[in-house]
């Protein structure tokens, strides 16, 4: 019996040899997730001082804002297709050192334009790192452990949105409550986009630290090498010559997936595909990345001082992380579909209660109380469910619902929808909250609510399954 089988039936229940080792590089690969959450917030401090330096009005400063999504859609779309022809570890040195370089030209730019070109390249290269984590993680990962260590991607994405918040709330308070006030010759905003050069060599470095994944391996021939890293990863006391020539047989079996591969089905796609695309898109249509993006703008414009509205921020990041730690903890244990429904449940309640406080009228440029703290916790209660349900099961759900000749190329794909449906969102939420900030949560609410009939009706449980057994 191999392994993968043992561990369906229960056979296999002890922790692999190195399971430290193990979470070590789940970590390591988790790192552009934190890059994503870094990049997404680290931006929300510098939204105001962008407007005011080249007085753009608010559609205008919404493309310059998401412009960096569309670089995001490009990088996860070609991300797959890249690693299956170089190797997983290649795809995070190219995107760690892309990001390098944004973060460079980000916080030093000559103009509007190029700066709009600087968050192309490092949206480029978050694309690439989002497809690439759950990926290689899915790949390398004990079936048992799999979902608790693919959401180290959702771990990392939360970790790096307080991160910014911090370092924002930190240099703001240094430039004197001013985002455009000096720090070290620059504006504070500068600061802030350019400390992002920090995490971005992290995650080079720490990718010549971890393994090459052995399905990757196994797929340029190299059998030995990769039966070494399954040594490493799942412990020698399985069968690893079974295990090999398992991974070896779907593989060999199977040609190595082209976008071509995922046509089908009755509508373009294959329906295992739309299925990964639609999960993609409701996580995103819920409105999430508005909490990340705009936090700071959006409170300030219900009258809540600047500072404040930083602060506000980056509470709501730590109920991210919280939420992210509930998911960690039972995602493995009641599974990704339960998780789902649970999370889109209490994403309605807090949605509709934001889109019925923000239907009062401001009264001396501020909600009424009661509603003011109707808004903040009812954001916060948003945040909580959305952490602990879509934000980690959609990306581990990626990770491994595909099957294997159609994984790289399907990830690509869905993770690119994911990146087209935040850049809707981000693009759009300037122009709808100046049209009807109520009547925008309202459409938050109600995609958060065709959730629900989703999952019930497509979405298939993948807890504790082989990734051979995808079908």
């Amino acid at each position: 019996m191999s392994t993968a089988q043992a561990q369906k039936s229960g056979a296999v229940t002890a922790p692999p040899d190195h399971l430290g080792h193990v979470i070590f590089i789940a970590a390591a690969a988790a790192m552009g997730g934190f890059l994503f959450g870094y990049d997404s917030s680290v931006i929300n401090g510098a939204v105001e001082a962008i407007r005011d330096r080249y007085d753009i009005g608010s559609a205008a400063l919404a493309q310059v804002i998401a412009i960096a999504l569309i670089g995001c859609a490009i990088g996860a779309a070609t991300a797959g297709r890249i690693a299956d022809r170089i190797g997983r570890i290649r795809v995070m040195q190219i995107a760690a050192a892309l990001f390098t370089v944004s973060a460079v030209g980000s916080a030093l730019p000559f103009s509007l334009w190029d700066f709009a070109l600087w968050r192309v390249v490092g949206g480029f290269a978050i694309g690439m790192a989002s497809v690439i984590g759950p990926a290689y993680i899915a790949e390398v990962a004990p079936p048992a452990y799999r979902g608790r260590l693919g959401s180290f991607q959702q771990a990392a994405i939360v970790i790096g949105i307080a991160v910014s918040q911090l370092v924002n709330w930190g240099l703001l308070n240094a430039a004197g409550g001013d985002q455009r006030g000096r720090l070290m010759g620059l504006e504070a905003w500068q600061v802030m986009l350019g400390v992002m050069v920090v995490p971005a060599v992290l995650y080079g470095m720490l990718s010549f630290a971890i393994p090459e994944s052995p399905r990757f391996l196994i797929s340029v021939g190299k059998r030995e090498r990769a039966r070494e890293i399954l040594a490493e990863v799942e412990g020698e006391s399985g069968d690893l010559d079974a295990r090999v020539a398992e991974i070896e047989h779907a593989m060999t079996s199977e040609h190595r997936s082209t976008f071509k591969d995922l046509l089908g089905g009755g509508f373009f796609f294959k329906p295992i595909v739309w299925i990964g695309i639609g999960l993609s898109v409701f996580q995103q249509f819920v409105g999430i990345n508005v909490a990340f993006y705009y936090s700071s703008t959006l409170w300030q414009s219900v009258g809540v001082d600047p500072a404040e509205s930083f602060f506000y921020s980056f509470t709501t990041s730590i109920i991210n992380i919280v939420g992210t730690v509930i998911a960690m903890i039972f995602v493995d244990r009641i599974g990704r579909r339960p998780l789902a429904i649970i999370g889109s449940v209490g994403m309605v309640i807090g949605l509709a209660l934001e889109a019925w406080a923000f239907s009062y009228d401001l009264v001396d440029g501020k909600l009424p109380a009661a509603q003011g703290w109707t808004a903040l916790v009812a954001a916060h209660v948003f945040v909580l469910f959305f952490a602990l349900s879509w934000g980690v099961v959609v990306w581990v759900m990626l990770g491994e619902m595909f099957p294997n000749k159609i994984r790289a190329a399907a990830l690509g794909v869905a993770a690119s929808a994911q990146w087209i449906a935040n850049w809707a969102i981000t693009a759009s939420f300037p122009s709808l909250a100046d049209w009807n900030l109520s009547l925008t949560y309202v459409i938050y609410t109600a995609c958060a609510a065709l959730s629900v009939p989703f999952v019930l009706r497509y979405v298939k449980e993948t807890k504790g399954k082989a990734l051979e057994e995808m079908g």
